[in-house]
């Protein structure tokens, strides 16, 4: 007689999808999800629950950088930890004089949660030609290494930050105009804190994490000038958030199981549409998808250094005086985009006569590098020619 099929039940995982411009209200949609993994009988020989590997990720991240057009060095870099970070290195192949180019000031990008190297399709052949170009996944994302994240948050952004400096120690880089976007824009701020003499110019897109999260006010207890009084949030939401916090950002995409690719689709059809020039077909979906799919490991730093409703434990607007005052920063917003603009203009203040510029890009919304491709780059090409 065959033995009888058990179930591990793995507690229901909340995801909440929050879509918000600046001129729309929040509108917030919760999946429940349940994942029961089948242990014995009948279907043991089910090989995984989630359809994903590394070896998948490869091949959707390999048909994206298929396009571009100018030399590729792609390979891991060893860390002193030996955690290994996957790195791609962009250079002009029709550049009339290398040495020029080499000589130059190397970009680095850095990407946002839950993205990777391939993200940046649109805009690597433009940026690299007339300087190298680095691009690399974050520790705990993409094809890099995915340790244990400490959940204490400090704890948590030094373990990105001191990975992002093995990185470029093992590279030999000196020097380098940084660019972080949202998640990777807070990295790369607190990157420069910690080490500026080696950041020429720090370009912010979109960042993540820069505001104090607003204070909410008792009722009748409005203070001095206080006109506008804040609405507090339904109390559902608040209850729904709650739970939300209980889990990692994206085990909504994991538990799915054979669902989860459909699930992106459903959610981001945006990554599909933004690259719909390139690819006629999911490429993009199913990069977003098997980059995210894997165990998690950045997103559980990401999860011990955001407060709830995603504000950042550790607000990077509070250390902004930290950096140089003679450190150049720009910072790039969507003029579409649920982060608030407005934060620029606070660290310009903050920052006082420290060279601080804020551009807003129009018809762009947070991922400004693909909504606005051609903008984006001649924007940063701009700020670069301006190193050297």
């Amino acid at each position: 007689m065959a033995s009888p099929l058990t179930y591990d039940i793995v507690p229901p995982t909340y995801f909440a999808d929050v879509s918000v411009t600046k001129h729309e209200t929040m509108a917030l949609k919760v999946t429940v999800v349940c994942e029961i993994r089948p242990t014995s009988g009948y279907w043991s020989w089910w090989p995984s629950w989630r359809p994903t590997s590394m070896s998948l990720l490869k091949s959707a991240e390999a048909k994206i950088l298929a396009c571009i057009k100018n030399d590729v060095w792609s390979r891991y870099v060893t860390l002193p930890s030996q955690n290994r970070t996957w790195t791609l290195k962009m250079t002009n192949k029709t550049s009339r004089n290398p040495t020029d180019q080499a000589a130059k000031t190397p970009l680095v990008m850095v990407h946002g949660f839950g993205g990777g190297v391939g993200l940046w399709i649109r805009n690597l052949d433009a940026l690299s030609q007339s300087r190298p170009v680095y691009a690399f996944d974050l520790l705990g994302f993409g094809r890099s290494s995915r340790p244990s994240f400490p959940s204490d948050p400090s704890l948590a952004e030094e373990q990105f930050i001191s990975s992002i400096e093995q990185w470029r120690q093992s590279l030999g880089l000196e020097r380098m105009i940084l660019l972080g976007h949202s998640l990777g824009g807070y990295l790369a701020t607190s990157y420069t804190i910690q080490y500026p003499e080696r950041v020429s110019h720090l370009i912010l897109v979109d960042a993540w994490g820069f505001p104090e999260r607003p204070q909410q006010q008792e009722p009748g207890s409005g203070g001095q000038g206080s006109e506008v009084k804040r609405v507090s949030p339904p109390r559902w939401v608040k209850a729904v958030f709650s739970v939300v916090s209980l889990f990692n950002p994206l085990a909504v995409i994991r538990a799915a199981g054979p669902w989860g690719p459909g699930l992106v689709n459903r959610f981001r059809p945006d990554f599909k549409r933004k690259f719909e020039d390139l690819f006629d077909d999911d490429t993009m979906t199913q990069y977003i998808y098997h980059c995210n799919a894997q165990s998690p490991s950045g997103e559980v730093g990401f999860k011990a250094m955001c407060e709830s409703f995603g504000w950042a434990k550790r607000p990077m607007v509070q250390r902004v005086n930290l950096l140089p005052a003679s450190m150049p920063v720009t910072m790039l917003y969507g003029a579409l985009s649920w982060v608030d603009s407005s934060t620029g203009n606070e660290v310009a203040q903050i920052r006082g006569k420290s060279p601080t510029s804020v551009i807003l890009i129009e018809d762009a919304s947070h991922h400004v590098y693909a909504d606005q491709p051609e903008e984006f780059n001649r924007v940063v090409q701009n700020i670069c020619n301006t190193v050297d």
